[in-house]
């Protein structure tokens, strides 16, 4: 688990004062709204924020759409995906030079030959008895859509909402073609971008444990907090908190490339082998710097997060 170091908020932009795009990706069931408290946050903190629909049709042809919209944008990109859009940002991601950072929230990470499916077998969750499936057809293509069973919703995908809440989820869910979850990955672009991710300890979709073993693998700057599987819903704070130590990180990453002589920031969290340890920092609660009454921002998030 890393520890969050403070820094200056002008960490927040990168060569030139440009700060990265934000793009959010959502997963099955949901729509990009999932966002909302998210895209409000980070909007606040003076960042451009995207959130492309996913077409949830499958892994392939997802991704291959993701990528499309990530080509379309200049400068550099924190790309964040929930869900099942962690596994789509991990293959979008790949062989794009903008794309700095990974950020994955109670999501599916999967390596070179997994897919959501056999990940879900080695971690088993309660979403396996949650889901009904639907035949469909469209002109020339037929397959079977995965629908959330509605008195499911509430229990296994949304605990930490309101009943009310939930049944809006249940009503307006957009289905997930079964190829979502079984075709198996064909590269995974965390292995050369940086990523942070954010496990849910009450999360009945996926299982935390897989949660973790995945961020584990990646090396990824990692907060547990106690929310259930929609935490970008019922947590907004922490989890625009930690694209924020993300976007950060970048920032500064890219200034120091650029600046290659400016004495670098004490680094921490857990580095990649055979890459530097990236700062994270910029979102701590108002501190004063010693002697240069400078207020440096942000807030610190730890596994003792609540």
């Amino acid at each position: 688990m890393c520890t969050v170091t403070a820094a200056p908020a002008a960490a927040d932009t990168g060569p030139g004062g440009a700060k990265p795009t934000i793009v959010l990706v959502h997963g099955a069931f949901a729509d990009g709204s999932s966002w909302n408290g998210v895209i409000e946050r980070l909007e606040r903190r003076g960042y451009r924020v995207m959130a492309p629909a996913n077409p949830l049709r499958g892994l392939y042809s997802d991704s291959a759409y993701i990528a499309s919209v990530l080509k379309s944008i200049k400068g550099p990109v924190v790309l964040a995906g929930h869900s099942y859009g962690g596994a789509v940002i991990s293959t979008a991601a790949a062989g794009n030079p903008q794309v700095k950072a990974l950020v994955y929230i109670s999501a599916l990470m999967p390596d070179v030959g997994e897919s959501g499916m056999s990940l879900s077998a080695r971690f088993p969750s309660a979403l396996g008895t949650a889901t009904t499936s639907v035949p469909y057809e469209t002109e020339g293509t037929s397959g079977t859509d995965l629908y959330l069973k509605p008195d499911k919703v509430h229990p296994v995908f949304a605990a930490c909402l309101s009943t009310g809440q939930a049944n809006l989820l249940a009503i307006t869910q957009r289905p997930a073609a079964t190829t979502a979850f079984s075709e198996s990955a064909k590269v995974a672009a965390w292995k050369d971008i940086p990523s942070w991710a954010l496990v849910g300890r009450q999360d009945m979709t996926i299982n935390p444990d897989q949660e973790r073993f995945e961020a584990k693998r990646a090396h990824s700057h990692t907060v547990e907090i106690n929310t259930c599987h929609v935490s970008l819903i019922a947590r907004p704070d922490a989890v625009a908190n930690l694209i924020l130590q993300a976007a950060t990180a970048t920032a500064t990453a890219e200034t120091t490339a650029a600046n290659p002589d400016r004495p670098a920031l004490a680094t921490t969290g857990t580095s990649r082998p055979g890459t530097k340890a990236i700062t994270l920092g910029g979102i701590a609660a108002a501190t004063l710097a010693a002697g240069a009454a400078a207020v440096l921002l942000g807030r610190q998030l730890s596994r003792n997060t609540r």
